[in-house]
């Protein structure tokens, strides 16, 4: 009896050994898995990242390769849009909400038509450099003016937003208005001023293109959009961080 009772003991035991390793085996092979897609789509969105590249050098036709996109910068598909749009369109005044390689983008295609200026509002005054230096560099400085904007605060619906310091920025119509900026971490709805401040000088059949919608806070301040500015009509375009496209009606 003793005997059998130690053998059964010692099968049980065995199976649970196995019963936890083959558990552990499969989570391990999910976790793989996991990985292995992840890097799968990592790659394949880099690769695409790479064409839109090679098409907005295309489009631009520099001499100089442009300065890194991704990351924190504008991603490759989100800055082709802006140039086609900007070359088809032919806008006089762009105003941009944070400058970048985006800043020569738009101040390259302005020089291919022949006119037009980009006023890029920036809060920090090493990268408004930078910029500067940057706009220098690829003959495009006419074109383009980088303004330093230290972020204040303005208020709207009864709180204050923090938000780019605008009296430098020269009155009239905004043609085509680029939201990438303030950067989140100052707060999740940090853009959202771009709407009350800066959509009433859109001109009639002005267009806004805001990048990073994928984020739940851009997510929220188009959601306040639509219902704030229904003279504006809203589409979205499929781009790597998600991109919100306005435009003002002529009413």
């Amino acid at each position: 009896m003793d005997s059998a009772f130690w053998v059964l003991a010692t099968l049980l035991a065995m199976a649970a050994v196995v019963s936890w390793a083959f558990l552990k085996t499969r989570k391990i092979h999910m976790a793989v898995e996991e990985v292995r897609e992840n890097l799968g789509n990592k790659l394949e969105n880099l690769f695409r990242q790479e064409q839109f590249l090679a098409l907005l050098h295309a489009e631009l036709d520099l001499d100089l390769p442009l300065p890194p996109a991704g990351g924190w910068a504008a991603s490759p598909d989100f800055l082709l849009l802006l140039a086609r749009h900007a070359r088809a369109a032919a806008p006089a005044v762009v105003v941009e909400c944070g400058s970048g390689v985006s800043t020569v983008v738009m101040a390259r295609c302005l020089q291919l038509n022949g006119g037009g200026h980009v006023y890029s509002l920036e809060h920090d005054s090493r990268f408004a450099a930078k910029t500067r230096e940057d706009l220098e560099r690829y003959g495009v400085a006419g074109f383009a003016t980088v303004l330093d904007a230290p972020l204040r605060p303005v208020r709207l619906g009864g709180r204050d937003w923090p938000w780019y310091g605008t009296e430098d920025l020269p009155g009239g119509d905004i043609d085509l208005l680029i939201v990438d900026g303030p950067p989140m971490p100052v707060d999740p709805l940090v853009r959202y001023p771009a709407g009350p401040v800066l959509f009433p000088r859109m001109r009639a059949g002005g267009t806004v293109f805001m990048d990073d919608t994928d984020r739940p806070g851009e997510r929220e301040i188009a959601g306040r959009y639509g219902r704030e500015f229904p003279d504006f009509t809203v589409s979205r375009e499929m781009t790597e961080k998600g991109c919100l496209v306005l435009t003002r009606g002529a009413g």
